[in-house]
């Protein structure tokens, strides 16, 4: 074997020498080759040896750093251009990136990385190699630098500086003397190329044999790591809109030059730092950055998305040919949408959405990439702004205070240098922190020594002391860089750390933090499914773009408990405690949440006759995808629209069997104002063919306020058919919708 460490291995009915073994620290490379002959435990011992470069553990230490999209997309309202935008249409009129640094200086952000050209090939600089770009606008008479701008900006408030290069360029692909895919020779060229009365001030020149769109690249990359101050992370997207002529891009020309010239920069998408496999800013459960790979990435010129859930495993590792040290990247935006569109309809993420990724991302040994979109003034929008300053705040009050900097424990862990750590063996060492009075905590933050001894720790347990003996309080996976664990609050006078499982051991613990999140009780959501079965839950962010399944108010806070009433009192600390989903016919529910004595805001709804056994009688017409039976589906996020015009469209249904009713509720379309019916007719019936008219009815302020609305019959009726049609349309408009309605019984 090449490496070094194979000289301890031997395996005589011994699992692995790697429990025996102190090695040797300080030995660690950021990719190591696997051998034909490596076992199981020597390929864990190597994973155990792959830390990463100075560049990368910076990078890590950043842990929460900005995205900035802005380009024509922001005026166009789209998501991606086509590359063939007048320049024109660029119409910014001021600007003020002081502002930006402002606010993300106040969330507690290290570094901005802007998107100096996006997939449309329009560039925010002025650049020598393209017209296609602010020179082209009317911003400053042509002359405005939204770079330099932000440079200066960043020097101002203590911000590093990244750039988004897009390898996409639909311009150079769409204009016909483009230069992406023109089938050009690959020859020597000198980079970069000289331009008449544009000189560099950098004498520094490179010769790569590349094409003319690689060439292009390169002018360009070199402009931008050479006049905007030092770049610290040169940012590659893998998006690719449209090819053309087989182009191709020669990343290890691109790296020698940022090495270069740039030599505190990591480069994201390509050796250095990887995406995160999503843009929700979801975390994986576990996330190592021992990454598997075929290839040495040292030498790749082509890199594909890592994603998965388990991208990293031991039997990933068992099966490469080289282990590669590449953090992830979790990136999202704290609007709907990378760019801005509007402040009327696009959603912006809460600051508790943004603080419980910055926990999970940061806590879970990866960096947090968040989007913040200027708008069409050049700045950032007030509820940007808003939600930047509250998680600065929350980031702050919780981490601002390590309790354990009063307690009694190993001063290796407590003093800040990185360099310090304790070794701990599996199942023998534990950490042990007291206090002379009891503290109150929720959450611990364990870091390993990665530059020493790599990633090891794959399993740790913290406990709390409780008068009567120790109590675990919460488990987790590996550590790396840094995790947080959350749990519900303890007081108490003592904890403890173990390592369980670990890759090798011993593992270096660099730092141990104990801290506590003040948090509140949320507001609630109640709802009922098809079946009958009502769940409360903590209400879910207002946020529909690229978003998943969570309990963001769960995670922050695990002293949540959900109490309920049946019986129209309001709950307090005695009342039912919400466990599980549970079944009812029709009725008021009532819900808060409480939390340390303190109780949220009640929440109160009526539920009318179970939906299950409902079916479609008849409908006048329906849109495909918007199908009549969501107008029942007990899912208010679906809703049936007519195709026809609204005045006189309708609906009918059956319930099942007959039963007596006292009135309905009408909830329109949340993102679709077309359909809302503002006035109508119900009708009921017996036998499905022969209609009474109960009332007439009339809502108001639907497009303003999409929210349920309740109508009371004048007397209870008995009825097994219902229909609803519609007489007038919030708006004039010309179709009927109706996102969920619902038939009232007398309680």
């Amino acid at each position: 074997m090449k490496y070094r460490i194979a000289f301890f291995l031997w395996v005589i009915g011994c699992f692995s020498f790697a429990q025996e073994i102190e090695l040797e620290p300080n030995i660690l490379s950021s990719t190591i080759a696997i051998d034909n002959d490596d076992t199981k435990d020597s390929v864990r011992i190597k994973a155990s040896h792959v830390g990463p470069t100075e560049n990368q553990y910076r990078a890590l230490k950043d842990e929460f750093i900005a995205f900035v999209h802005f380009g024509p997309n922001t005026f166009t309202q789209k998501e991606w251009g086509t590359g063939m935008e007048d320049p024109s249409i660029f119409e910014l009129k001021n600007l003020d990136t002081d502002q930006w640094c402002e606010a993300m200086k106040s969330a507690g952000m290290k570094k901005v990385i802007l998107t100096v050209k996006h997939h449309d090939g329009f560039v925010l600089w002025q650049s020598r190699y393209t017209n296609h770009g602010i020179m082209s606008t009317g911003f400053q008479e042509g002359k405005g630098d939204i770079l330099k701008d932000l440079s200066e900006s960043c020097r101002k408030f203590g911000l590093k500086l990244g750039v988004y290069l897009s390898p996409a360029d639909l311009y150079q692909i769409e204009n016909p003397e483009g230069l992406y895919g023109n089938l050009s020779e690959r020859t020597e060229r000198t980079i970069p190329r000289e331009v008449k009365n544009r000189p560099f001030e950098n004498k520094r020149t490179f010769n790569f044999k590349v094409d003319d769109y690689n060439e292009y690249f390169l002018n360009q990359l070199f402009e931008l790591l050479t006049e905007y101050g030092p770049i610290h992370e040169v940012w590659f997207d893998g998006a690719h809109p449209k090819t053309k002529g087989g182009q191709t891009y020669d990343y290890l020309a691109w790296k020698e030059l940022i090495r270069t010239l740039a030599p505190k920069a990591v480069i994201f998408g390509r050796q250095d730092i990887r995406w995160c496999g999503n843009e929700s800013g979801r975390t994986r459960k576990v996330e190592w950055n021992v990454i598997p790979y075929e290839e040495d990435p040292n030498k790749m010129n082509r890199f594909s998305d890592i994603t998965g859930e388990e991208v990293a495993s031991l039997e990933k590792i068992y099966q490469a040919n080289y282990l590669h040290y590449q953090p992830a990247e979790t990136n999202t935006s704290i609007r709907e949408g990378w760019f801005y569109r509007n402040d009327d309809e696009q959603g912006v993420r809460s600051a508790d959405d943004v603080f419980d990724i910055y926990e999970r991302s940061v806590g879970g040994n990866s960096i947090f990439l968040l989007n913040i979109p200027p708008t069409r003034e050049g700045v950032f929008g007030d509820r940007d702004v808003q939600a930047l300053k509250e998680v600065g705040e929350r980031i702050a009050s919780t981490y601002g205070e390590n309790f354990l900097e009063n307690s009694r424990g190993p001063i290796e862990v407590l003093d800040q240098n990185d360099s310090n750590y304790v070794l701990m063996e599996k199942g023998e060492d534990e950490l042990i922190f007291e206090w002379d009075e009891p503290v109150k905590i929720n959450r611990i933050m364990l870091q390993e020594a990665i530059r020493t001894h790599g990633e090891r720790a794959s399993g740790i347990e913290v406990s709390f002391w409780n008068n009567k003996g120790w109590q675990l309080v919460s488990k987790g996976p590996n550590i790396g860089y840094k995790r947080i664990l959350r749990f519900g609050e303890v007081i108490t006078s003592k904890i403890k750390i173990r390592i369980t499982e670990a890759r090798l051991f011993p593992v270096a613990l660099a730092k141990v933090g104990a801290y506590y999140s003040e948090n509140h009780p949320p507001q609630l959501e109640i709802e009922r499914n098809l079946s009958g079965d009502v769940k409360i839950g903590a209400k879910l962010e207002d946020f529909g773009w690229k978003t998943y399944e969570q309990d963001i108010a769960g995670d922050l806070n695990k002293d949540l408990i959900f109490r309920y009433t049946l019986d129209g009192s309001d709950p307090i600390e005695t009342s039912t405690v919400y466990e599980k989903p549970f079944p009812l016919q029709f009725g008021v529910v009532k819900a808060a949440a409480f939390t340390k004595g303190e109780k949220g805001p009640v929440l109160v709804k009526e539920f009318g006759v179970i939906k299950k056994e409902w079916k479609l009688l008849e409908v006048s017409s329906q849109m495909e995808g918007n199908e009549a039976e969501m107008a029942f589906d007990s899912n208010n996020k679906t809703y049936w629209k007519s195709s026809g015009l609204g005045v006189g469209q309708f609906i009918s249904f059956d319930l099942a069997q007959e039963q007596e009713i006292v009135g309905f509720t009408y909830t329109p379309p949340l993102k679709d104002s077309e359909g809302m019916i503002e006035e109508g007719e119900i009708f009921v019936s017996k036998n499905g063919k022969d209609w009474e008219l109960v009332s007439s009815f009339q809502f108001g302020n639907l497009i303003n306020d999409p929210t349920l609305r309740k109508f009371q019959f004048p007397a209870p009726v008995k009825a097994r058919y219902i229909k609803l049609k519609a007489t007038r349309i919030a708006g004039n408009k010309k179709f009927a919708s109706i996102a969920e309605i619902g038939i009232s019984k007398q309680p």
